[in-house]
């Protein structure tokens, strides 16, 4: 596509988003500029396979790139550093506990970065969403440290992770592995990874195309959430489901 990014007027009650199909090829996935990021907006955004990313010197860009970056949660890959990090269990897995700390941890610059996409605007509608049950984090506890975790949100059977952090080895890895077991365990159809990275590629995720994508998601979040709460099953451990983990 070569033409302007569809303008969101935020006055306008109207919630709705262009067709996917009409996204960019450069930059690519680029659909919508403007609008606000009030749970409504964002829950529908989600629901159509669209997210929010932008700098805090930019206006709200709204993005569904082609291909997308997914783990199924059955596919998920272990390598035999991680299996043995899991296996000593120095690391306490924890569910919704402190979210806001992860998000701001998610935020903190990083190497070769001096901006941050997660705005104070994007921790305000995000927290909300989690005091709504919708967005959720997995945090990575060391002698009662928060050294990793990742956040993202929760609609029918899918997750869509937003970001992780990690100060201490393979500490999101963990918390993501402890995460995609539990979705398993709860029939998660997909876990939306958003754009590739050599970090989720090699715990399983893939490049699928777009179309794709689209129908896998529509068909996870038709489904019904078959969990009460946003805690780990009674026991729960990745080394002790009856699926045992992939060692490449």
């Amino acid at each position: 596509m070569t033409n302007a990014p569809y303008w969101i007027d935020e006055s306008n009650p109207d919630l709705s988003f262009p067709a996917v199909e009409l996204a960019l090829d450069e930059p690519n996935g680029l659909l919508a500029v403007g609008g606000d990021l009030s749970p409504e907006r964002l829950i529908k955004a989600y629901r159509l396979g669209i997210f929010p990313w932008f700098n805090h010197h930019q206006p709200i860009l709204w993005w569904s790139p082609n291909p997308r970056a997914v783990l199924l949660p059955d596919q998920l890959h272990i390598s035999r550093s991680l299996f043995k990090t899991i296996r000593r269990g120095n690391y306490k897995i924890t569910l919704d506990k402190a979210f806001a700390a992860v998000m701001q941890a998610c935020a903190a610059p990083r190497q070769q970065q001096a901006d941050t996409w997660i705005t104070p605007e994007m921790h305000t509608a995000y927290l909300q969403l989690h005091e709504m049950g919708i967005a959720h984090s997995v945090e990575a506890w060391l002698d009662d440290e928060l050294v990793g975790g990742l956040y993202g949100l929760s609609i029918g059977q899918a997750f869509f992770g937003e970001s992780m952090f990690s100060r201490a080895n393979n500490a999101s890895k963990v918390a993501f592995a402890y995460l995609t077991k539990q979705l398993q365990a709860w029939q998660f159809q997909l876990i939306d990874c958003q754009v590739s990275s050599e970090h989720i590629e090699s715990l399983g995720a893939k490049d699928i195309e777009r179309t794709q994508f689209i129908k896998l998601l529509q068909a996870a979040i038709q489904q019904p959430v078959n969990h009460q709460k946003w805690q780990f099953d009674k026991n729960f451990s990745p080394l002790n489901l009856k699926n045992k983990l992939s060692r490449g």
